[in-house]
């Protein structure tokens, strides 16, 4: 295997790629499209059986055509219908586009920065993914800048009714958006205390310590703390995703208010997100139940290294 997580057998391509030291994922490659690198990342676009087009970057799966509104919406919709009204939306991270694509489709947003490290993403995924973003990036609503993320937070405190956070996994320089001392950040950047905040916390099956460690430290800054569980395809496990408010509480939302609300904003499009699904993608069990009732430690500026081994190579 090369550093990029390809395989070559006789029969077909693979991507191959860890979930931790002990297990992982692969999928057949008809063939690589484009291959390219930024002073920050690679970049490759690859055409599979399975998802079409997927975006890889630094060997690890990002976007995916075929699926992707498996991740896109419930990283989106949950926390739109929780809040009462979001104008100003801040995405931190996606620059595939799919998360600004599924936050404009509610009319009562006024605007959305993006706030993106790496401009060679969004070039690439404007090219490549016009499925993905759906013309999203040119939407007079979308202001984008490229940035690293926390300090765009850092410098627009009480700015956002909703912050919403794609970013790669915790590790390398992005390990420090998953710490106690960024999220203090995120809730200053909040216009009143209804603020959300969104985001992926990692799989609690394959990455059980540090989707633990995750939820320990956001707990630690805010008063509601709402996992909901899904199955990635892309990602070829459960993954979590997580939404958090010292006012609105995820859990308070019903079926009922939340397939209402879609209706009144005239969003009939969805392919996962429901109000069914909404309740339903809470619900834990025993096994999880007793991984979050153990203590886990506070990530922090000065310890933010993620408690579970992922194999890069």
């Amino acid at each position: 295997m090369n550093s990029s997580g390809f395989l070559r057998s006789r029969r077909a391509t693979q991507h191959t790629e860890w979930l931790n030291n002990n297990t992982g994922f692969f999928y057949t490659i008809k063939r690589r499209l484009q291959f390219g690198a930024t002073k920050y990342q690679t970049l490759e676009l690859v055409d599979t059986n399975e998802f079409g087009r997927v975006l890889i970057l630094d060997g690890i799966t990002q976007a995916a055509q075929k699926g992707e509104c498996y991740y896109h919406e419930p990283m989106v919709h949950p926390a739109m219908c929780t809040h009462t009204c979001p104008r100003r939306v801040l995405v931190i991270g996606a620059g595939d586009g799919g998360i600004i694509r599924e936050v404009l489709k509610y009319p009562c947003v006024k605007s959305v920065d993006l706030a993106e490290l790496d401009d060679g993403v969004i070039a690439f995924s404007r090219k490549y993914l016009p499925s993905v973003h759906q013309g999203a990036f040119d939407d007079p609503r979308v202001r984008i800048h490229i940035t690293d993320g926390r300090e765009f937070v850092e410098r627009n405190p009480l700015s956002f009714d909703m912050v919403i956070m794609d970013m790669t996994d915790p590790f390398g320089p992005a390990k420090y958006l998953y710490t106690k001392d960024f999220f203090l950040l995120v809730k200053k950047s909040f216009i009143d205390r209804r603020g959300v905040f969104a985001m992926h916390t990692e799989s609690p099956v394959a990455r059980p310590r540090t989707f633990a460690c995750i939820q320990s430290t956001l707990r630690s800054v805010f008063r509601h703390v709402r996992p909901l569980y899904s199955y990635i395809h892309m990602y070829a496990t459960l993954w979590s995703i997580t939404v958090s408010s010292d006012v609105s509480d995820m859990t308070a939302v019903s079926r009922a208010r939340v397939d209402k609300k879609l209706l009144r904003y005239g969003i009939k499009d969805l392919r996962f997100y429901t109000g069914r699904i909404h309740e339903s993608s809470q619900a834990s069990w025993p096994l999880l139940e007793e991984l979050l009732e153990k203590p886990a430690r506070i990530l922090t500026d000065r310890r933010p290294d993620i408690p579970d081994e992922i194999a890069h190579e």
